[in-house]
Order: structure tokens, then sequence, then C-alpha cells
């Protein structure tokens, strides 16, 4: 896809990590940007930012996890721009622990935002992507949709997110092939990145008081939280590096985009585990000290 400045970007969790990245890279290139975020003050900042680079935004603000809230950011967009070029499902919210300790709520949070939020953007932006490649052949659309590293391997002690996360992967090949049946105009990508620098493992403040879990986190949540805050506050590659990366693969209409392509050997792993009917690899072979303490603490042997 070519990029051009007058092209229309919708970007959900906008107001921070790879969302406001996206939206400065964005304005950057001369698009015009909407920015989705469920945290209005943030959203408000996050919007008076990406105008000083004197590009025009919109600002919309509500949980993407909510078909409603995403059916107004597409008649905004619409109203005030016509149908988007570019659509970045990216919102999305973290939470660990032992896959039989999360709750219903904890299910009907993490899956309303990193799952239903993502179909509801496809859903509802997708016919009129479709639409407009079919009135004018100089057309071209692109959808990203933000899943993790955590969608192409299955890591202990964070259920809930994988299955999303993997759901998300799954949805995004299964939209490309769709798309490859009608139009040759609209593509996809999805995002896999490892750990990097954003907010997300913080993504409890943004959760809806209905959806709060009642009680206290388990130890094992705990754990999983204590060890992202570690990893992803540890990182080295920038939210702002993969966003370059991100419209780099628009521009070459590449599928899979990775922040860190040199870590994607469990990856392999996991394949070739599946092709050849192994049980599942030890996730920790290759750094065995930190199975062993995950294994000590879960088992209340020593803290983690």
């Amino acid at each position: 896809m070519k990029l051009q400045a007058g092209q229309t970007a919708v970007i959900t969790g906008a107001a921070s990590g790879f969302g406001l990245e996206f939206s400065l890279q964005a304005a950057q290139r001369g698009l015009n940007v909407v920015m989705s975020d469920v945290q209005a003050d943030a959203l408000e900042a996050a919007v008076q930012r990406v105008r000083q680079t004197g590009a025009t935004v919109l600002g919309c603000h509500g949980d993407i996890a909510q078909s409603a809230v995403v059916q107004t950011l597409l008649e905004r967009t619409l109203e005030q721009f016509g149908t988007p070029h570019l659509l970045f499902n990216n919102a999305g919210v973290a939470h660990g622990g032992l896959i039989w300790e999360h709750t219903e709520r904890d299910w009907d949070w993490v899956l309303g935002v990193n799952l239903r939020g993502v179909a509801h953007g496809i859903r509802l932006f997708t016919p009129h992507m479709i639409k407009a490649a079919q009135a004018h052949a100089g057309y071209e659309g692109h959808i990203v949709n933000t899943a993790s590293m955590a969608g192409l391997v299955c890591a202990p002690n964070m259920g809930v997110y994988n299955v999303t996360k993997h759901a998300v992967v799954a949805l995004t090949e299964t939209l490309q092939q769709d798309l490859c049946l009608v139009t040759d105009q609209v593509r996809a990508s999805v995002l896999c990145p490892y750990f990097v620098p954003t907010g997300i493992s913080h993504s409890h403040r943004n959760r809806p008081p209905e959806l709060r879990s009642q009680g206290k986190p388990t130890p094992s949540q705990l754990i999983a939280q204590a060890m992202s805050e570690k990893a992803v506050s540890s990182g080295k590659v920038s939210a702002a590096d993969v966003a370059a990366a991100t419209f780099a693969a628009i521009e070459a209409q590449q599928f899979y985009i990775y922040s860190h392509p040199n870590a994607l050997a469990p990856v392999q792993t996991r394949m070739e585990d599946v092709l050849m009917s192994r049980n599942p690899s030890d996730p920790f072979k290759d750094r065995p000290e930190i199975g062993q303490r995950l294994r000590a603490a879960l088992r209340g042997d020593t803290p983690a």
C-alpha cells in the first residue's frame, strides 16, 4: 500500500504505547488521525500532542469492547473524513495467572477488549473499505490487528491473555484470506510484539467497575503481574520502533510483523511440536532457573 498525505488512519488504544506512536507517525506522514481510547484524560492529552504536528485529529472516547462505541467511532470517522485507509485495531489489556483461577469477570474483560474489540472493528469498518475499493480503482486500505508473541506461543501462567491473542492471530489470518477473495485493494497484517515498554502491564487501571474481580488477587496472578512488569519495563525495543516497522510492513504488504524477529525460536519449537505430535516443549528449557523459581513460587516453596 502506498501511504500518502490526506489519507485517514483510525487507531484504537491511541492514548499511549503503540497506539500513540501509530498516531504520531501517521500524523508525521500527513495523514488525518482518528484516535480512540477508554481513558478520557489520557486521550485528550494524546490528541493535543498529535495536533501539535499540524495534523487534523479527531478524538473518540469509549470502551471498544462495546459494539455501540465502535459504531460511533465509525460514524464520526465517516462524517469528518469519509472512509479511512488504515485501521489499527490496537487496544488491548493484560491479565495473568493460572488459567483455572480466572474469574468470569476476568474472561469478560479480557475477551471484550482483546478479541471482541478487534472483531467489532473488522465487522463495522471492513465493508466500508471494500465498498470504497469497488468505487475507486485508486483506493487502498490496510487493517492492522495488534496481537502478541503470546498469540504464537503459550507461555504458562498467562492463560486468558494467550487465548485472546491466539484468537486475534487466527482472526487476522482469516481476514487476510477473505479479503483476497473479494478485492486486491484492501489487505491485513497482524502485529506480534514481544516485550516492549508500554502501559499494558498497568491496564487494570482502566478496568470497568462492573468487571473488576471480587476479592484479592491469587498468588499466581500477583506473580504474573510482577513478572510482566519486569519484562515489559526492561524491553530495549521502543513503541516508536515498533510503529515504524509496522508502517514499513504496511507499505510492503507484509502480513506478520514482529518487534523481535530474532526471538522466534519458541514459535518454531511449538510448530514442530504440533507437526510431530509431540507433547508441548518445556518453555523454560533455555532458562531452567526461571522455570524452577516459578514452579517453587506457585507451589508455595519460595517467593518468585
